[in-house]
C-alpha cells in the first residue's frame, strides 16, 4: 500500500544536512584562517557547493557565524565556570586569560567575534555575559584575597582585554604563536598588587619585530563588525 510519500524526500533532506556541515566545516576553516570578513563564496567553493545552497541554509553571515561558533563559545564558558571555581582567584583569572588568548591567537574568526560589534549572534551575547560575570567575580575575590589592586574594575579589564586581543593576530604573525605572552603577562602586572613578583613571559620585541607587527596591523577599517 503506498503511502504516499515522495520517495526522493529522504535522500534530498540527507543531501541537505549533508550540504548543511560541509559550509559549516569549511566556514570553521575559512573563519579561522581569514577571519569573519572572509567572502563568503570563498565558503561555498571550498564546500563544493554553490551559492544558492549556501544562503538557503544561512540567508545571512550572521546565521553562519552563529552555527560556525556557538561550540567553541560554549567551550569559553566552561573555561570560565573552571575559573571561578579555583581557590586562588589570581591563579583562576590568568588561567582563564590564558586560555582565551591562546584561541584568540590561533583562531582569526573567534579573535574578531569576541573583539568586534557583530551583532545579533545569540551564543556571542550570551559568552560576553558570561565573560564579563567571571572576571567581576574574581577582580571581587582578587581584591578580597590582596592579589588584585582595589581600583580595578570589570571596565577597565574588559577594554584592555580587547584591545589586546585585538592585537594578537599581527602580533603571531609577525613574530610566533606565543608572543601575545609577553604583553597579557605585562597587562597582568598591572591589576596586580604586587606587579614586580610576577615574571614577564617570552622575549621582548626586537624594534623589526614591533615593525613587522605595526604594519600587520593595517590601516583601521571601522567597528561595526562584518556585512551581512
Amino acid at each position: 500500500m503506498s503511502t504516499g510519500a515522495d520517495p526522493g524526500t529522504a535522500p534530498r533532506r540527507r543531501d541537505a544536512r549533508r550540504n548543511r556541515e560541509l559550509l559549516i566545516e569549511a566556514a570553521q576553516e575559512v573563519f579561522r584562517e581569514q577571519g569573519l570578513e572572509a567572502p563568503l563564496d570563498v565558503i561555498a567553493r571550498r564546500a563544493g557547493v554553490g551559492n544558492a545552497t549556501l544562503y538557503r541554509h544561512f540567508p545571512t553571515r550572521v546565521a553562519l557565524v552563529d552555527a560556525v561558533f556557538r561550540e567553541p563559545l560554549t567551550d569559553t564558558m566552561a573555561a570560565g565556570e573552571e575559573a571561578r571555581q579555583a581557590p586562588d582567584a589570581w591563579a583562576g583569572l590568568t588561567g582563564y586569560l590564558e586560555s582565551v588568548f591562546t584561541v584568540l591567537a590561533t583562531d582569526r574568526g573567534t579573535n574578531d567575534l569576541m573583539t568586534t560589534g557583530l551583532r545579533g549572534v545569540e551564543a556571542l551575547e550570551a559568552v560576553h555575559a558570561h565573560n564579563r560575570r567571571t572576571v567581576e567575580l574574581l577582580l571581587e575575590r582578587g581584591r578580597t584575597q590582596g592579589t588584585v589592586r582595589p581600583e580595578v574594575t570589570a571596565e577597565d579589564v574588559l577594554f584592555a582585554l580587547a584591545a589586546l586581543g585585538r592585537a594578537v593576530p599581527a602580533l603571531t604573525a609577525a613574530t610566533d604563536a606565543d608572543a601575545w605572552r609577553r604583553p597579557l603577562a605585562l597587562f597582568l602586572a598591572g591589576l596586580h598588587t604586587a606587579p614586580a613578583a610576577l615574571p614577564l613571559a617570552s622575549p621582548a620585541l626586537t624594534p623589526g619585530q614591533l615593525a613587522a607587527v605595526l604594519g600587520e596591523l593595517g590601516p583601521h577599517r571601522g567597528t561595526g563588525g562584518p556585512a551581512a
